[in-house]
């Protein structure tokens, strides 16, 4: 196991069906978004998945711990991050499960195929590039903001991989939503399910999850508002649920 790990490097225990993770704290680690995400989105048991800019690589071994999809393809543009994903692979012996692919997401079509899968998932960078304070790691920076990839780029990407009648599932800032339905459309990803997640009963949602359907016809269901924190500040029970911390 020492081999799989480098310096400033650490092994979290993501307490999931023995599941762990590689991460490097001076670098970037996952966040509650990439937990919401595995848990909102849809996926068959015997799915073929795509996870577009997967960082860690939390988002695959989430989902599998959840599903047990046939195989997913996880593409990260940055080298040093899609090494560090493949190790995770390796130690939770998932390499026949989850292929992590160093490669752009704006040029998938070079290396996976068009209309195979039946989920692609994206945790994009929320803000636009040049929007806010931008930060001097390139591999935060990367994740953040939309330097590397912006939201057409992630619409068309998962155009191109999803089967008709295919779901894409995402999560984003929640000041993003009109973007986010417009490009979807854009791209014949029909919006059908939006929830809201806020951070404590009676503030505003900071983000929401979205998931759409290749060709879908128009409807969409508002779910309710999932809220992280109660009252007085810990997390509520359906939270509870999806971190794992009580009994289904």
């Amino acid at each position: 196991m020492d081999e799989l790990v480098k310096e400033n490097e650490r092994i979290d225990d993501l307490q999931f069906r023995g599941l762990k993770l590689i991460q490097n704290p001076e670098s970037f680690c996952f966040g509650t978004d990439a937990v919401l995400l595995a848990d909102f989105a849809t996926v068959k048991k015997n799915a073929l998945v795509c996870d577009l800019g997967t960082g860690t690589g939390i988002l695959p071994i989430l989902l599998y711990g959840r599903h047990e999809f046939t195989h997913c393809d996880a593409v990260e543009i940055q080298p040093d991050m899609a090494e560090m994903a493949s190790r995770s692979m390796r130690l939770n012996n998932l390499e026949d499960k989850i292929t992590v692919h160093h490669g752009d997401l704006r040029r998938v079509k070079d290396f996976l195929p068009s209309c195979a899968y039946s989920t692609v998932v994206c945790n994009p960078p929320y803000k636009k590039d040049g929007s806010g304070e931008h930060n001097h790691d390139e591999n935060r920076a990367t994740s953040r903001h939309e330097a590397a990839c912006t939201l057409d780029d992630v619409c068309a990407a998962a155009k191109y991989l999803l089967k008709n009648g295919g779901r894409f599932a995402m999560i984003n800032h929640s000041d993003r939503i009109v973007d986010i339905f417009e490009t979807m459309r854009k791209y014949n990803l029909e919006p059908k399910r939006c929830r809201p997640v806020q951070s404590r009963p009676n503030t505003s949602a900071y983000v929401v999850l979205i998931e759409a359907v290749k060709d879908g016809k128009p409807y969409m269901n508002w779910e309710s508002t999932l809220c992280i924190y109660d009252e007085a500040g810990n997390l509520n029970f359906e939270m509870s649920k999806i971190y794992h911390l009580e009994e289904e």
